[in-house]
């Protein structure tokens, strides 16, 4: 027999949220706050990747995205629990920052450095890649005073607003993905 699986679970209507690996938070806390505009900035990455018609760029947002719910899931988890995260699944690596550094250098071979502030909005999917950015960079100081002292989380976050940055430069130059590869 099929269950109705139900959206709501009443827990959340104190005011708390459940956390991974157990415990509850506030939420309007640091660490929800912090995990929750990291899953604002996801969904702005899915609003950028239905702007565009790229499909490199879609399975590299779709990859990034992935990525996304590893921070958020290190995010949600209590210091006390950190020793149940696993590497690349539920704690973001030093490998996954590196990853994202590889992009942006392979983007940047295409890409060339403005020689003035950049006025967001040369297109649709570079407007939605910006405000991606902005809010991955307001994700990444949110989550500055909740990550542990040995977390990538934040330099995650700094480098993706990096490569978001980036990739919007290359769309707004008509450049796709494509034009990177066999680049390093």
């Amino acid at each position: 027999m099929e269950r109705e699986a139900k959206v709501y679970t009443r827990t959340g209507d104190d005011g708390t949220t459940g956390l991974l690996f157990g415990g509850r938070t506030a939420k309007d806390g640091a660490l929800t706050t912090a995990y929750g505009t990291v899953d604002e900035a996801q969904a702005q990455i899915g609003v950028a990747r239905a702007s565009s018609d790229d499909p490199d760029l879609d399975r590299l947002l779709i990859e990034v995205q992935r990525g996304l719910y590893v921070a958020m899931a290190e995010l949600a988890t209590l210091p006390d629990n950190h020793h149940k995260l696993t590497d690349g699944v539920t704690r973001v690596t030093a490998g996954m920052v590196e990853d994202l550094e590889t992009e942006i250098d392979r983007v940047m071979t295409v890409v060339s450095l403005p020689a003035e502030f950049v006025i967001p909005g040369g297109n649709v999917a570079s407007a939605h890649l910006d405000v991606a950015r902005t809010v991955v960079r307001r994700a990444e100081r949110l989550s500055l005073p909740v990550a542990t002292e040995d977390s990538s989380v934040s330099r995650y976050l700094n480098r993706l607003s990096d490569l978001l940055w980036a990739l919007a430069r290359l769309v707004e130059g008509d450049f796709t993905l494509a034009s990177t590869k066999g680049q390093p």
